[in-house]
C-alpha cells in the first residue's frame, strides 16, 4: 500500500499509513484507530521536521508542538515540551506583578516613614506628655494653650483647619479621625502601663503621619507596573499558543514584540517623571522621546521580516538599544540630585536592573548554552528561559526602585 493510500473492509473499518509508513486503523465511529492516530499525528516532533515559520533556534533540536488544534495547544500548557518552561517563566512573573500592583495600591500609600517620627516612641515609653506637646508644636502651635482634653479636641479643629496641606476636601476626614481617636487615649493618666502605651505610639503614629507625607501623584508608577504585566502576559502568551498555525504565530510574535517595547518605554516613566517632576520641560522631552522611540519600535517589530532568524541580532540590538537610552535621563538625576541619597539609591537599582536586561539580551542572541551543546537544553536551561528569568528580576530591581521614588517624593515634594 503506497503512501497515503487507504483500505476499507465491507465493514466500514480501514487502515491508512501515516507519513512514517506505519499503518494507522481508524473507524468513521470514533474507535481505538482513529484515537490512535490522533495520539501519533499530535507527539512532539524534532527540528528538521518543523514548518520554516517555527524554525528559530537550530540548537533546540527536539521536543517540538507543530500545528496542533487549539484545545491541544491550550492544554500543553500542563506537559512537558521545549516551551514549557518559557510559558510558566513570565506566567509566574505576570501573577508576581499583579499582586505587586495589588499590594502598593492598597498599602504603599498607608506605609508611613517613622524617621519623621523617631522621637515618638521614646516620649511615649515615658509616657511625658509635655515633652509630647513640645513635639507636635511645630503641626499645632496652639498647644500649649490647651488645660483639658476638651479643649485639646477643639483647638485640634482649629488649629488643622489651617493647615494649608489639608485645604483639599479630601483631607477632611484626618481632622475628624484625630479629633476623634487620640483624646481618648489620653484622657486618663493612670493609662502608663506598657500595653497601652504600645497601642498609643502605633495609633499615634498611623494618625499623625498621614499629616505629615503628602502623597503625590502615582500613574508613571502604575503604568511600569501595568507595562511589565502586559509584556509577561503576552510573552507567555506567544510561547503556548504560536505552534498552532502561522498566523497565530505571526499575530503572536507581533504581540510578544509590542510587549518587550512597553516594558522598556514604561521603565522610563517612574524614574524620569519622579526624577524631574521639578522640572517640566525635562520631563516632558525626556518621556516624549522614550514614548516615541517605543512606539517607533512597536511599528518596526509588525514589518513580517523582523520575525525571521536572521533578524535576531537586530531585535535584540533594537531593545537593547532602547534600554541604553535611558543612561541621559539616569546621568541627568545623579547632576542635579547627587547630594540626595534617595538618587545614589535608585540609581544603584537602575543599574542592576539594566545589567539583568543586558545580560539577558545577550543571551538570547548569543543563545547559550544551547550552542555549546544542541540537544542538551532542549527542556530546561536553553537561552530563552535564562532570558525570562532575568526579565523578571530587573523587573522586580525597577519595582524596587520605584517605591524608593514615590517615599522620596512624598516625603519632600519638589
Amino acid at each position: 500500500m503506497g503512501r497515503g493510500e487507504r483500505r476499507f473492509s465491507e465493514s466500514g473499518f480501514g487502515c491508512e499509513s501515516n507519513e512514517i509508513d506505519e499503518a494507522v486503523c481508524f473507524s468513521p465511529k470514533e474507535g481505538k484507530g482513529k484515537r490512535l492516530w490522533k495520539k501519533v499525528k499530535y507527539q512532539l516532533v524534532e527540528y528538521h521536521s518543523l514548518p520554516g515559520y517555527l524554525k528559530d533556534n537550530e540548537y533546540i533540536l527536539g521536543h517540538y508542538r507543530s500545528e496542533w488544534p487549539l484545545k491541544h495547544t491550550l492544554l500543553s500548557i500542563f506537559t512537558i515540551h521545549n516551551e514549557t518552561l518559557n510559558v510558566w517563566t513570565h506566567l509566574i512573573g505576570f501573577f508576581l506583578f499583579l499582586s505587586l500592583t495589588i499590594y502598593t495600591a492598597v498599602k504603599i500609600p498607608q506605609v508611613v516613614d517613622l524617621n519623621t517620627l523617631q522621637h515618638l516612641p521614646d516620649v511615649l515609653r515615658k509616657a511625658d506628655l509635655h515633652k509630647l506637646q513640645e513635639d507636635i508644636l511645630p503641626c499645632l502651635p496652639s498647644l500649649p494653650h490647651m488645660p483639658d482634653v476638651k479643649r485639646f479636641r477643639n483647638e485640634l479643629k482649629t488649629s488643622l483647619a489651617y493647615m494649608d496641606f489639608l485645604s483639599s476636601p479630601s483631607n477632611w476626614h484626618i481632622v475628624e479621625l484625630l479629633s476623634n481617636c487620640l483624646p481618648e487615649r489620653f484622657s486618663h493618666s493612670n493609662h502608663t502601663d506598657v500595653c497601652v502605651l504600645r497601642s498609643v505610639k502605633e495609633d499615634l503614629a498611623n494618625i499623625i503621619a498621614p499629616l505629615l507625607v503628602r502623597p503625590i501623584t502615582r500613574w508613571p508608577f502604575f503604568a511600569f507596573m501595568g507595562g511589565a504585566m502586559f509584556c509577561l502576559l503576552a510573552s507567555s502568551a506567544c510561547h503556548l499558543l504560536s505552534c498552532h498555525s502561522e498566523r497565530v504565530s505571526y499575530i503572536m510574535l507581533r504581540l510578544d514584540y509590542a510587549g518587550i517595547a512597553a516594558l522598556i518605554s514604561t521603565s522610563f516613566y517612574p524614574p524620569v517623571y519622579y526624577s524631574f517632576m521639578c522640572y517640566p520641560m525635562f520631563c516632558n522631552f525626556y518621556m516624549g522621546f522614550i514614548t516615541v522611540l517605543g512606539i517607533g519600535t512597536i511599528m518596526v517589530s509588525l514589518l513580517p521580516t523582523f520575525q525571521t532568524p536572521e533578524y535576531r541580532n537586530i531585535r535584540a540590538g533594537l531593545f537593547f538599544g532602547m534600554g541604553v537610552s535611558g543612561a541621559a535621563p539616569i546621568l541627568h538625576k545623579l547632576i542635579l540630585f547627587w547630594h540626595q541619597p534617595e538618587a545614589l539609591h535608585t540609581t544603584g537599582y537602575e543599574l542592576l536592573m539594566g545589567a539583568f536586561y543586558g545580560i539577558g539580551a545577550l543571551v538570547y542572541a548569543a543563545r547559550v548554552p544551547e550552542r555549546w551543546m544542541p540537544g542538551k537544553f532542549d527542556i530546561a536551561g536553553h537561552s530563552h528561559q535564562l532570558f525570562h528569568i532575568l526579565v523578571v528580576a530587573g523587573a522586580y530591581t525597577h519595582y524596587r526602585a520605584g517605591l524608593i521614588y514615590l517615599r522620596w517624593r512624598d516625603l519632600q515634594g519638589c
